[in-house]
């Protein structure tokens, strides 16, 4: 027997005869064959390939297995994604697989209507593919009986794991999964699947939540024939230029173009339109039926272009790719990894990017993260500290979930999860205190502070652990368009003139605006349109803004084609920056006007720490970037150089109320432990003492 068969022979024989005869494969791919045994041994795992690797079916083809072997019966496998949209693209053939053994798999979700609800209650599916948001929900429900839905629950597969992993939603997953495995009166099966990571084996420990003491497996198999990569740096100069290049170039194929933001996503689209490119675009702020006709359309045209947000980062198919384009570049090489897989999956084509800088500056960071990715690295996923806010809203829900929580006894339920730690005590004691749980004896309640918090919708605000910015709805008589931020519809319009909202890649004039239900009613319109949504971003970290170091003092991108544009761009910045780099560690240097600069290249978090430990030698008022620190002024290098030479004890950020009201649920925190949480979240001690114990050169300016 071949070893693209052996792993086939222990799969269940109905299982094994639709492979070979239904979708006529001639064996298992390597990630495949590798993970048969320890998803049918019941063994925690964490399942790696690059995008369009096969890790669905890695995890589903063995878990069906054991459904069958072991009689499962009733919802016995979850299936979580981050996104509705991925889901959606799911369901259809999760459920064809199910169906060859003559079980099913079924979608729940915020976008589910009441009536296919009723029925997937009533006749429970054996594979349920939703969201931990979506979950939490049902465990809340006072029409849901969780007890039953879930009592059959033996396993969990995690897609996209490492998009959880790195932010709150994951801290939210595990908590959920652990009340869960209470519910089912077991522990469950978890197999996370994840591209490329840093950090795998941490990861999966991660994933295994209350239960490392479960047997784990860590699966990613060598792939060596992986398809050839493409990948060009252009500097373009504007969004104009960008869509007058990109209706040019590589006409007549399929183009997914990723960008930065939701507005730069419609700016760009409208270009494109305005030169008759067939233009699609997918974000988050418009509808799910908006977004789900253009990736539709998208998959089944040819000479399209398709401009996306994050959006379709993951792992929603949108047909076969021919190109990628990337207008900057992304902040990760594991985003950059993500992109670049979406191409290279037909045979004989190649894995390919088109890096299209709007200004020279931002060749910088394209180039560094680059010559990262050439290194060979990719960002370790890290869960973000300290998820005090998360244990809150977890008591709370579990106070709805039950009814009552108990003071002394609420720990069960969570076991040893991280997630609560030695502020847990004190955080119940705030609930209580606040009014956001009610004490009875030994037992509380949910409190009128949480009634008024998060009550609305029966408490729908609190199964959502990120926060998002208050939208109105756009309406075109009954048709949902998407949602724009209130800075589009309050700033200035010429007198006489309409307003026009740029949204879905098209004008729409507004016609009437209803601020109390916040609904903002359109129709089309062929003037220019303005789009808008507040946002802000994270900046870089120390390693990809140490690659623009890197590439400032000579290191090459080999492989990489960059234009005679782009080479021009870069040079100029190297240029720029001589002065400003060095091999020897950092330099701190003085303008000809005047201004003391701390060259560090430590990236956001790193320089912001700085920036709040050393109040002696670093200007209080800045913004705060990823290549340099403003000293302040009335020093002199020598100072400068004296102050620096002294023990420094590295201090967390100081937080304004706005960073606050970013972090959801902080209200429901003790100020002091809510300001702490935002504020270690946005520091970064190892890249600030990193830069504290390198050499230092101090250089005097003849101008200085």
């Amino acid at each position: 027997m071949s070893d693209r068969l052996a792993g086939v022979a222990s799969l269940h024989p109905v299982i094994q005869h639709h492979l070979v005869n239904t979708l006529h494969w001639p064996g298992l791919r390597a990630l495949q064959e590798a993970a048969v045994a320890p998803v049918l041994e019941g063994t925690d795992a964490l399942l790696l390939a690059p995008t369009a690797g096969g890790k669905t079916e890695a995890a589903i083809l063995p878990l069906l297995s054991r459904m069958a072997f072991e009689g499962w019966t009733g919802t016995s496998v979850l299936y979580l994604c981050p996104l509705r949209a991925l889901l959606n693209d799911l369901r259809p053939r999760l459920h064809g697989y199910a169906a060859w053994l003559g079980r099913s798999a079924e979608v729940w979700h915020g976008d589910v209507g009441q009536s296919a609800r009723r029925r997937i209650l009533r006749d429970q599916p054996d594979i349920l593919l939703t969201t931990p948001e979506s979950l939490e929900a049902m465990l809340v429900s006072t029409t849901v009986d969780a007890r039953h839905a879930f009592r059959h629950l033996r396993a969990v597969v995690v897609d996209e794991v490492h998009a959880f992993a790195g932010d709150d939603r994951g801290w939210h997953l595990l908590a959920v999964l652990e009340r869960l495995s209470r519910i089912a009166a077991r522990p469950l099966q978890r197999i996370g699947l994840s591209a490329t990571v840093g950090n795998a084996t941490e990861l999966l420990t991660w994933l295994q939540g209350a239960h490392t003491d479960r047997p784990r497996s860590l699966v990613a198999p060598h792939v060596s024939d992986t398809p050839d990569t493409d990948v060009t740096v252009d500097h373009v100069g504007t969004v104009d230029n960008a869509a007058k290049l990109l209706s040019v170039l590589h006409r007549g194929e399929k183009r997914l173009v990723f960008v930065d933001s939701r507005r730069r996503a419609e700016e760009l689209a409208a270009a494109l339109r305005a030169r008759d490119v067939t233009t699609f675009v997918s974000h988050s702020s418009l509808s799910a039926a908006e977004r789900r006709r253009s990736e539709d359309a998208f998959a089944e045209s040819r000479d399209c272009v398709i401009v996306a947000t994050s959006t379709l980062e993951l792992g929603i198919d949108v047909g076969d790719l021919d190109r990628v384009v990337q207008i900057d570049a992304p902040r990760t090489v594991a985003s950059f990894l993500q992109r670049l897989g979406r191409t290279g999956r037909r045979p004989g084509t190649s894995r390919n990017c088109l890096v299209l800088c709007l200004d020279k500056a931002a060749v910088l960071p394209a180039a560094g993260l680059l010559r990262r990715w050439l290194d060979g690295w990719v960002e370790p996923v890290t869960p973000p500290p300290h998820p005090r806010h998360i244990a809150a809203q977890q008591m709370l829900a579990l106070a709805l979930q039950e009814h009552t929580i108990g003071l002394n006894t609420w720990r069960a339920w969570w076991g040893d999860l991280s997630l609560f730690d030695r502020s847990a005590p004190a955080i119940m004691r705030h609930l209580v205190d606040s009014g956001y749980l009610e004490r009875d004896g030994d037992l509380a309640f949910v409190g009128p502070e949480a009634e008024r918090r998060f009550g609305r919708r029966y408490f729908a605000d609190l199964t959502t652990v990120f926060s998002a910015a208050p939208e109105f709805l756009v309406l075109a008589g009954r048709e949902e368009i998407g949602r724009v931020g209130d800075d589009a519809l309050i700033a200035d319009v010429p007198a006489g003139q309409p307003r026009v909202l740029l949204l879905a890649g098209r004008g729409w004039q507004v016609n009437h605006l209803d601020w109390q239900r916040r609904r903002c009613y359109v129709e089309p319109s062929e003037l220019p349109g303005r789009a808008s949504w507040l946002s802000w971003g994270d900046g870089l970290s120390f390693d990809v803004t140490r690659g623009m170091r890197a590439v400032l003092l000579g290191a090459e991108l080999p492989g990489v084609a960059l234009t005679r544009r782009a080479s021009a761009a870069l040079n100029d910045l190297r240029e720029q920056h001589a002065s400003h780099v060095t091999l020897e560690g950092t330099l701190i240097t003085r303008s000809g006007k005047g201004d003391l600069r701390w060259w560090t290249w430590a990236g956001t978090a790193a320089n912001r720490t700085l920036h709040a430990s050393l109040p002696a030698v670093v200007d209080e008022r800045q913004r705060i970037g990823d290549s340099a620190l403003r000293l302040r002024p009335d020093l002199s290098l020598d100072d400068a150089a004296r102050i620096l030479r002294q023990p420094s004890d590295l201090r967390l950020p100081d937080i304004n109320e706005k960073a606050l009201a970013g972090l959801k649920f902080s209200a429901a925190l003790p100020e002091d432990l809510a300001r702490e949480t935002v504020a270690a979240r946005l520091a970064d001690t190892t890249g600030a003492a990193t830069v504290l114990d390198e050499p230092r050169k101090f250089v005097h300016d003849a101008a200085g």
